[in-house]
Order: C-alpha cells, then sequence, then structure tokens
C-alpha cells in the first residue's frame, strides 16, 4: 500500500512538473523569439483560445464535447509544438452529462491534458498552401503519457499560422473506464481533433 502511494505521489509530482514547465516554456518563447527575431522573425506562435472536440459513441447515439480554451505554441524555429486544455471546460450542452464526464475523467486530480512534440516533416512558411506534417510527440491524459504520432494540417495566412489536427484513442490506454449512458457502455475509441489560430508572439 505505501509502494502505491509514493507511486501515485510520484505521478502527481511529474504531472505539476510538466504543466509548470508548459507555463515557463511559454513565457521563455516570448523571450526567445525577441532574441531569434533578426534570424527567424515570425516563426513562433500562440493562441489561448483555440477549439478542442471529442466525439463519443454509444449504440444509436454519438455526442460531442468542445471548448474554446485549448493553449498553444509552435515554433517553427525548432518544429516544437505544444498544446494543453484544461478539461473542466470541456461542455457537452448536458450539465449532468458534463458532470459525470468530470467524474470520469477524475479532473479534481487531473486536470489537464496536453500534447507536447515535434515536427518530422518539413513545413515552408513562405508557402501559402495548407500542408500536412507528420508530429511525434507525447500526449498526456488523465496522469498516463504515451507516444502517439499524427497528421496536422498547417497553412499560413498572412502573419497568423493555422493549424487543425485529429486523431483517436482507446480510453483505457488512459486507465479510463468508459463510462456508461444508463445500461449503455460508451465506446471506449474517442475521435479527438483541435484547431486554432495562432499569432506571431514577437506582435
Amino acid at each position: 500500500m505505501e509502494q502505491k502511494i509514493t507511486r501515485q505521489q510520484q505521478n502527481h509530482s511529474d504531472i505539476a512538473t510538466r504543466f509548470l514547465n508548459f507555463g515557463c516554456r511559454v513565457v521563455l518563447l516570448g523571450a526567445i523569439s525577441l532574441l531569434t527575431v533578426q534570424v527567424s522573425t515570425g516563426q513562433a506562435f500562440m493562441t489561448k483560445n483555440g477549439h478542442a472536440e471529442f466525439k463519443s459513441r454509444v449504440p444509436l447515439h454519438s455526442f460531442t464535447g468542445v471548448s474554446d480554451d485549448l493553449v498553444g505554441a509552435i515554433n517553427l524555429a525548432d518544429s516544437t509544438i505544444d498544446f494543453y486544455i484544461d478539461l473542466t471546460t470541456l461542455k457537452t450542452g448536458i450539465g449532468k452529462r458534463d458532470k459525470d464526464m468530470r467524474i470520469t475523467l477524475e479532473t479534481d486530480e487531473f486536470p489537464f491534458a496536453e500534447f507536447y512534440g515535434k515536427m518530422v516533416t518539413l513545413f515552408d512558411p513562405e508557402s501559402e498552401q495548407s500542408q500536412d506534417v507528420q508530429v511525434a510527440g507525447v500526449f498526456t491524459l488523465h496522469g498516463v503519457s504515451k507516444d502517439i504520432s499524427i497528421t496536422a494540417t498547417l497553412e499560413m495566412r498572412g502573419d497568423e499560422l493555422h493549424v487543425s489536427a485529429f486523431w483517436k484513442l482507446n480510453l483505457r490506454d488512459y486507465n479510463i473506464k468508459p463510462p456508461r449512458l444508463l445500461i449503455i457502455k460508451v465506446d471506449e475509441v474517442q475521435e479527438l481533433s483541435i484547431s486554432g489560430r495562432l499569432t506571431s508572439v514577437s506582435n
């Protein structure tokens, strides 16, 4: 029992450290962009109101949770991508279902989800065409971190960087027990998508 508590405490410490590090990265990203503006003008971008969405399915029915409080940063100079969301901001349109969702995700203990990774294929910021890029990194949810690879679509529109991505996850991979709506169990596989309009941190 003592070993279990120690491991759980360590998990909490790791998560707290990770999100503290994210806050530091956001601050440092702005500082670094100012220092490198002469060689990489407009290559660091941020948003605080990106869109996040998940879709759950049960037999003959599906529902969607959405939030416009996705926070993210992309640095084209080193290809890093970092997005996180406060899971309590997700809304499905029904208060009771939102409450059940927070209980399922144990948001009192694990309030955030985060993806941190890098683009592993090239993106040309000089092009005005949308470009699909491969992104590899770590997605953390419910205190569990998993390596994932996804395809993201990036597009420069003036001095803004637009991004969108879609992927699927299995709740059990993150130690989440699929909830039930009455006697019907929600599908273990969830569809996730994010989108955002990121502005240059040097503006």
